[in-house]
């Protein structure tokens, strides 16, 4: 295990000296993946020499996710309580079923969903758990909707043609979601958005009127805290007063900027949360831990158990339930994703979680007004967004993005709204300061300017 080790500290340490110098990995086209790094499984063992150089070669062309020139996905950074978190769980190896497989650590997440409840402002009803995944989270809010309209529904399977609602920018779990619950893709409603990108409320409880006129059982709305590509917030608390008039379940989705939670400034862009029946976040996207860390609350915690509890009495054999996590939770097996929560929770405090979020929409408006005062740009986003989508001389932004890749520059995505396509930056990392933000834009440029040809 030593000698374990000093690898592990040899490599990392190499890898953080070098994504100092090369924040970029060199871009290996696909075809030649297999030609370029060692990744063939052989008969025999290898020396470990060459074990210790494949692997260091592997890491070391790894895409960067911690760099200053990553801006590409809804994470990145690198906090080190966070990871020295992570590593720990990974040493330990506990499983989070049962209190005699995981002891102390069962604490650890529980704790968490203590204070995230209430911070939403919920009682000690509430509950939640952790899972592999917004895409999960999301899931066992559809499951927990559809128990909840139908306490037969896991016995009998769905009777009735329950109906889903969402924006037509939420997540693309969502229909997968419908199909895996029973509930049917065909089955899910895409309200229309304004034009910032947030559900049209109006035309969400004429269509669940509409429904209900027509003899469907409408079943559960989610609304989104921070949308994929805009970074955009659904009205919370107007959507709560619908879906309670309608008796219909109210899921948020803010696996992206849920954790808005955490700051004085920003929590109005959820006013109304302590309304909702479940909410979700991502606590590996703006508070920076390593993935996956993804958390589901739920203001009536019998629900948990209604959806996912079963008897296995070779797996509980304690009676302290409250601390038997399998009996709330779809997972049987499940890694400790609370424990680098936890650390990184523990070290800054509440304050520092407020701080982490603050940075993000501080470097945005770094990003936004270097935009918004250059006329070779175009601005599509809006104020109170860790999106920042522009395009640059009008030239495609899914050929700019492309390039930028491809020539070891930058890691920057596009996406699109309104049948625009655009650039998209991403300001989730806290690790960045303003002069890397612009260093985003100057190295955009310098690269057109270098590579006109190209953009003809």
């Amino acid at each position: 295990m030593n000698n374990t080790l000093s690898v592990f500290n040899e490599i990392v340490t190499e890898l953080i000296q070098d994504e100092k110098a090369n924040p970029i990995s060199e871009h290996i086209p696909v075809d030649d993946l297999y030609k370029t790094i060692d990744l063939s499984l052989d008969e025999s063992p290898i020396s470990e020499i060459e074990f210790k150089k494949t692997l260091k070669s592997l890491v070391l062309k790894s895409t960067k996710t911690a760099s200053n020139a990553y801006f590409n996905q809804l994470f990145g950074g690198r906090n080190d309580k966070a990871v020295l978190g992570d590593l720990l769980s990974v040493v330990l190896n506990n499983s989070m079923y049962t209190y005699k497989a995981a002891g102390p650590q069962i604490g650890v997440e529980k704790v968490i969903i203590d204070k995230v409840c209430e911070i939403i402002g919920w009682d000690e009803n509430s509950n939640g758990t952790i899972a592999p995944g917004g895409s999960m989270t999301n899931f066992m809010a559809m499951l927990m909707a559809r128990d909840a309209k139908n306490n037969r529904a896991p016995f009998e399977g769905i009777q009735h043609d329950m109906i889903v609602y969402t924006s037509k920018d939420s997540h693309y779990s969502i229909p997968k979601n419908a199909a895996f619950s029973g509930i049917g893709r065909d089955n899910v409603r895409y309200i229309s958005v304004d034009g910032e990108g947030k559900m049209n409320t109006e035309e969400l409880n004429n269509t669940i009127e509409e429904d209900i006129k027509n003899g469907l059982c409408p079943t559960m709305v989610y609304a989104t805290a921070g949308t994929t590509v805009l970074g955009v917030f659904d009205n919370v608390l107007t959507i709560s007063e619908i879906c309670k008039k309608h008796n219909v379940w109210f899921h948020v989705d803010g696996a992206y900027c849920g954790s808005v939670i955490f700051s004085s400034k920003y929590k109005f862009l959820i006013e109304g949360l302590e309304n909702v029946d479940s909410f979700s976040f991502n606590a590996h996207k703006m508070i920076g831990t390593p993935l996956t860390c993804s958390l589901i609350l739920v203001k009536d915690k019998k629900h948990l158990y209604d959806s996912f509890s079963n008897d296995a009495s070779y797996l509980y054999q304690t009676d302290h339930d409250d601390f038997n996590l399998g009996k709330t939770s779809l997972q049987c097996g499940r890694r400790n994703d609370a424990l680098k929560f936890w650390t990184l929770w523990k070290s800054v405090g509440t304050k520092g979680l407020e701080e982490i979020v603050d940075k993000q929409f501080e470097l945005a408006d770094v990003a936004r007004n270097y935009v918004r005062n250059n006329s070779d740009y175009t601005l599509y986003s809006f104020d109170n967004s860790i999106s920042i989508c522009f395009n640059y001389k009008g030239i495609s932004a899914r050929e700019i993005c492309t390039l930028l890749y491809e020539n070891t520059k930058l890691l920057v995505g596009y996406g699109s709204f309104n049948e625009q396509e655009f650039i998209r930056l991403i300001t989730i990392n806290v690790q960045n300061n303003e002069e890397d933000i612009l260093n985003f834009f100057k190295t955009l440029e310098k690269f057109v300017d270098d590579n006109k040809s190209l953009f003809l």
